[in-house]
């Protein structure tokens, strides 16, 4: 079984991903938010499919402003269905819009997304998805899970041995200092 750290170092796409982002802690809620975009609309895809259309997400969804894309309507969604530069599924575009707004509603009553993470953190994984499912649209246990790992909720983004992971490490990740 091959693990991310032997595919992506030296890769121009998942390369980057690996060594700067991925298992690193995250609490901006602009990037939770991008992060949580990019993985629902990895859901049936390659992860190099979604990296190379990452620039594309972020004009797409106004650099992920939350309040933005929260207020898209009819034409927004329709622009969105029509950009061939995106991955065009009404459900992903209607989650992410969606979830827009939830995170305005965690904003309220956590502070932020990463509040609300943080409000409710440790739990297993299973836990998690129970949580993202009855939260969010568009987050099965894949999802949730990647999301989690690749902003430093839940352990696993490195093997031990993996360089990068001890960097991770010394930022003192939600996962190792609960």
């Amino acid at each position: 079984m091959s693990h991310y750290c032997d595919l992506a170092p030296g890769h121009p796409w998942h390369g980057p991903y690996h060594d700067d982002e991925y298992g690193f802690p995250v609490t901006d809620d602009t990037a939770l938010f991008e992060r949580l975009v990019l993985e629902i609309n990895q859901a049936g895809l390659s992860w190099l499919t979604v990296l190379k259309k990452r620039e594309a997400f972020r004009r797409a969804f106004d650099r992920f402003d939350i309040d933005r894309v929260a207020a898209f309507g009819k034409a927004d969604r329709e622009r969105l269905l029509d950009d061939a530069s995106i991955i065009r599924n009404r459900l992903k575009v209607a989650a992410v819009i969606h979830n827009a707004g939830v995170i305005q509603t965690l904003r309220d009553t956590h502070g932020s997304f990463a509040g609300w993470l943080d409000h409710h953190h440790p739990l297993t994984k299973e836990e998690w998805v129970k949580l993202f499912r009855r939260t969010f649209r568009f987050t099965g246990p894949e999802i949730v899970g990647e999301f989690l790992m690749s902003t430093g909720y839940l352990p696993g983004a490195h093997r031990d041995d993996c360089p990068v992971h001890q960097r991770i490490l010394s930022l003192c990740p939600a996962w190792n200092g609960a």
